[in-house]
């Protein structure tokens, strides 16, 4: 490409700071646009939602659930966070004079008007839903999107969950290019990062999860930029996923959880009774 820069858009719901510093920290690539999607949760009535809580997280869970909501200020907590983040990135793009754009949906036409504006050559994808091809598309060379999992062998969601229920030792991280099935693109980067449960938190994964998850942001942020790095000089190499090789995986229901949970406490008791013979014979 010689002295062009790679030209980029980052398309976010937030949380993101980190990945944005390092990709405006290239040499060889400018970000022409922040796209953030604000309405992002799925619009549903209360039957619907009652009745997919309890698919999901069971009877107990769900009278819980609502519980909270009509008497902790969780969701509002949430809300400052979204929008802490949100503003983080709006200073960023400031200081860099980097236009960014609130939109309420990436495929309706005025924000698709919006982003072919930016003229981009490629797209980075750092945590929205699942987007249509007249959006990924938008770009020249299309666009990146950084999964928490080892493709093709797990694909979809949730990050660490399936891992753990499997018994696997390490977690992938991968840099891939978007197409229309979730996770299936042309590999672009790809590592590595060891899993090892810690018991302390008992059964309870969800903590572990979202704690382990938070130590993966800094190793994200770092391969994207990699990739978008071989990418803007040509050397990268991207390869073709054999997607027999693995599945896409989906929300586990409450049935799956539990026997995780099953999982978790047996191989517990396994690695005790491990350690008490390595005790034994080492006297």
């Amino acid at each position: 490409m010689g002295e062009k820069k790679l030209r980029l858009i980052l398309l976010t719901h937030g949380g993101v700071e980190m990945a944005l510093e390092r990709l405006i920290a290239l040499d060889c690539a400018t970000v022409s646009g922040i796209f953030i999607e604000t309405d992002t949760v799925r619009r549903v009535g209360f039957r619907e939602k009652v009745k997919r809580s309890i698919r999901y997280d069971g009877y107990a869970a769900t009278a819980a659930k609502f519980a909270r909501k009509l008497f902790d200020r969780r969701a509002e907590v949430d809300s400052r966070a979204i929008e802490s983040s949100r503003d983080s990135l709006r200073r960023i793009a400031e200081a860099h004079r980097i236009p960014i754009h609130f939109l309420p949906n990436y495929h309706s036409e005025d924000s698709i008007a919006l982003m072919r504006a930016a003229d981009a050559d490629l797209g980075v994808i750092l945590g929205t839903n699942i987007l249509k091809e007249s959006v990924f598309k938008i770009p020249r060379l299309g666009s990146i999107n950084v999964h928490q999992g080892l493709a093709p062998y797990y694909r979809g969601c949730p990050a660490v969950f399936w891992e753990l229920f499997n018994g696997e030792r390490e977690v992938g991280l991968t840099v891939h290019f978007v197409e229309s099935k979730v996770d299936t693109g042309d590999i672009v980067l790809q590592q590595t990062v060891p899993l090892e449960y810690d018991y302390s938190y008992g059964t309870d994964f969800d903590s572990f999860i979202a704690k382990y998850r938070e130590g993966l942001v800094n190793a994200c942020a770092r391969l994207v930029a990699d990739a978008v790095q071989t990418l803007a000089q040509g050397t990268a190499s991207p390869r073709t996923q054999d997607t027999s090789l693995g599945k896409r995986y989906r929300l586990p229901i409450k049935k799956e959880k539990d026997e995780l949970k099953r999982r978790l406490r047996e191989r517990r008791q396994v690695a005790a009774g491990r350690l008490l013979t390595e005790r034994i014979g080492g006297r």
